[in-house]
């Protein structure tokens, strides 16, 4: 995962520190480097970026002036040589407040927030078009793997497992693995056809040959019913009339 970003300040010494420190970084890629506000600001207006090295204390725009005039915000990591600004700085839910002088460890640190803060943004972007939603009355939809969309009928599917950071759709031909949440296959999946009966299982009450001692057997596979979906699970079959 690459990192864009420009590094603002008004002190030629600051700005070497930091265009040197940044250019350290493999996943960071330093788009431009800034002397003045109003000239951050034009650039910003005109192009995407991740992030912002951005000293508060400039001449013609303050650093917290400009964040406040900016309508689509990148992340911020305020450099200054004022302690008195951080209360302010953080209300604008900046990212960091690196203290100059600023040593390299420190800046390692905060670059770090900004790439987790990152990551998790982008996979959940990413979460998000994994599937692609069907019309209400089509009876398939698309999971996106690691290589291609795979189309799966909802009257295939036998039961999902969650591994770890995956998940396990099992159908009645094949097995496919998705980085997927268990909320968005809950958004997807028919209610009146599948119901979640633990934290790691869903499964197709069509699909379901037995349940005894709260275990469900479908296709040789016990899968247990945790206490906590097991009233919601029984009080579903009773509601349909299927017990």
């Amino acid at each position: 995962m690459y990192i864009s970003c420009i590094a603002v300040d008004d002190e030629p010494l600051a700005l070497d520190l930091l265009k040197d420190y940044i250019l350290k970084v493999p996943f960071l890629n330093l788009l431009k480097t800034f002397n003045n506000g109003m000239e951050t600001l034009d650039f910003l207006k005109k192009n995407q970026v991740d992030l912002i090295f951005l000293d508060i204390q400039m001449d013609d725009l303050t650093g917290i002036q400009l964040i406040k005039v900016l309508k689509q915000k990148p992340l911020v990591i305020f450099t200054t040589a004022y302690p008195n600004f951080a209360i302010e700085g953080y209300e604008l839910d900046i990212i960091d407040y690196l203290l100059k002088p600023i040593s390299f460890e420190r800046f390692v640190k905060s670059i770090d927030k900004v790439y987790e803060k990152l990551q998790t943004e982008r996979m959940l972007k990413s979460e998000q078009k994994e599937i692609t939603i069907a019309n209400p009355r089509d009876d398939f939809f698309f999971i996106k793997t690691e290589f291609r969309l795979e189309k799966v009928n909802f009257h295939d599917i036998l039961y999902i497992e969650g591994m770890g950071d995956y998940l396990r759709v099992v159908t009645t031909t094949k097995r496919i693995m998705t980085l997927q949440s268990f909320r968005r296959m809950e958004e997807i999946l028919p209610h009146d056809k599948f119901s979640r009966v633990h934290k790691s299982f869903i499964v197709a009450l069509e699909k379901i040959e037995s349940i005894e001692r709260n275990r469900i057997k479908i296709a040789d596979k016990l899968i247990p019913i945790s206490d906590s979906y097991k009233k919601c699970f029984y009080d579903y079959l009773e509601k349909k009339k299927l017990i």
